[in-house]
């Protein structure tokens, strides 16, 4: 599952911008000449805006959540099989940004060169694929609570071995699994509701479908995507900083690719609600980017704030509270300028500034920065002696006089 949500995650690098002037969110205004839509008013922008605002919060509250679990169940798996989980490395974050600006280039390019529609085509039907995996993974704990208990839970094994059938254990080592996936019919009952949100949203491109793929995108993220330690989540947060505002304020990349991408990578919410009721179509958007990023730095630090075993979680709830404050503030920004903005501009100073600040105050700055979820284990500090031959006997031979002595003391 890890894996499906890193690639959800490498596709929605390109959104990492909060309303970029779709629909009349930013510089249209509602221009109903200009776009053909329904013009917004101040009761519908603010019911819109703060739905996404509320819609961003959620994911990276209950992600959190998730990922105190998840990081349980990794650490009881790595004491058995002492396997380390995959965590992004500082090498991985300072990396992470350019690989970004080459797949948001490169999909700038294809919108330029080739149809947008046989491209949009092509995305939507792989994020159908990642969208039933990733809402399954969402639903299975709420769907299997609802379940009657009369309803019996049969479990089930599926695997794709290669490598020899027979011979022992050290046949049975060599063995490379291709497909290795155990589940329940209660996972059943999941894949099929997450299956026929998918297809509506591939039939309809609804945005209450729409919504349900990215918010399930959004809480996996979080949940399943580890940094490790503060010092990779500020070289992330402190690149892709660099990204957003270049290549928002810089080009116009950002704003073409965001307009002209189909796919649930965005949470959408209309601002004409009131006026055209579910049929909609005025929206404003949010981009995923703008709840991961920020979203997997906020449940490092809950992770954290657990590790100190304190009763409360003052870093989870101030960096929480931070972000909330940094997404008001770019909406804000946003429609003073009527220009797009570059949310992360926002948020991560104030994801990166109050956690630091507030372990200046506590004194606790020196665990902070020492945190890691799984750290290495750290060789042992016993000195080895100097003469490493000074409890070696000796094994020279003897002299001649000392074997005339052992042969008059054997004649006697």
């Amino acid at each position: 599952m890890a894996d499906v949500v890193e690639e959800v995650i490498a596709q929605i690098h390109e959104n990492l911008t909060v309303a970029t002037t779709v629909d009349g969110a930013g510089d249209e205004g509602g221009a109903t000449n200009a776009t053909g839509k329904t013009p917004s008013t101040p009761e519908g922008m603010a019911l819109a805006y703060g739905t996404l605002v509320v819609m961003a919060l959620l994911p990276i509250f209950f992600g959190s959540l998730r990922s105190v679990k998840h990081h349980k169940e990794q650490s009881t798996a790595f004491a058995k099989t002492g396997e380390k989980p995959d965590t992004m490395s500082s090498k991985d974050a300072m990396m992470f940004p350019i690989m970004a600006s080459c797949a948001l280039f490169g999909l700038y390019m294809f919108f330029k060169i080739f149809s947008k529609d046989n491209i949009n085509y092509l995305l939507t039907g792989y994020f159908f694929f990642l969208g039933v995996m990733a809402l399954s993974h969402l639903l299975s704990p709420v769907i299997s609570s609802l379940i009657p208990a009369s309803i019996p839970k049969i479990p089930y094994h599926l695997s794709f071995v290669q490598g020899p059938q027979e011979g022992g254990e050290k046949k049975n080592k060599d063995k490379k699994y291709l497909i290795d996936y155990r589940f329940t019919t209660h996972d059943v009952v999941c894949f099929i509701v997450a299956l026929i949100i998918s297809v509506w949203y591939l039939v309809q491109k609804h945005w209450i479908a729409n919504n349900l793929l990215g918010l399930s995108f959004a809480v996996n993220g979080v949940e399943l995507l580890h940094l490790n330690n503060i010092a990779t989540g500020c070289i992330l947060l402190c690149g892709l900083f660099v990204y957003d505002i270049f290549w928002v304020f810089g080009t116009n990349v950002m704003v073409t690719v965001a307009k002209s991408f189909e796919a649930p990578i965005k949470i959408v919410f209309p601002q004409d609600l009131m006026t055209n009721g579910l049929s909609a179509s005025n929206f404003a958007v949010l981009g995923l980017g703008d709840i991961v990023i920020p979203g997997i730095f906020i449940a490092l630090l809950l992770r954290f704030d657990n590790s100190l075993k304190r009763k409360s979680k003052t870093y989870f709830y101030a960096t929480f509270i931070a972000y909330f404050i940094g997404l008001l503030a770019t909406i804000f920004v946003m429609h003073v300028f009527k220009h797009a903005q570059p949310a992360l501009l926002y948020l991560v100073p104030a994801c990166l500034g109050t956690p630091l600040l507030l372990a200046v105050l506590k004194g606790d700055l020196k665990k902070l920065l020492a945190y890691e979820d799984h750290p290495e284990e750290k060789p042992s500090k016993e000195k080895a002696p100097k003469n490493n031959n000074a409890n070696v006997e000796k094994t020279t031979p003897p002299t001649k006089k000392e074997t005339k002595k052992k042969e008059a003391k054997k004649s006697k």
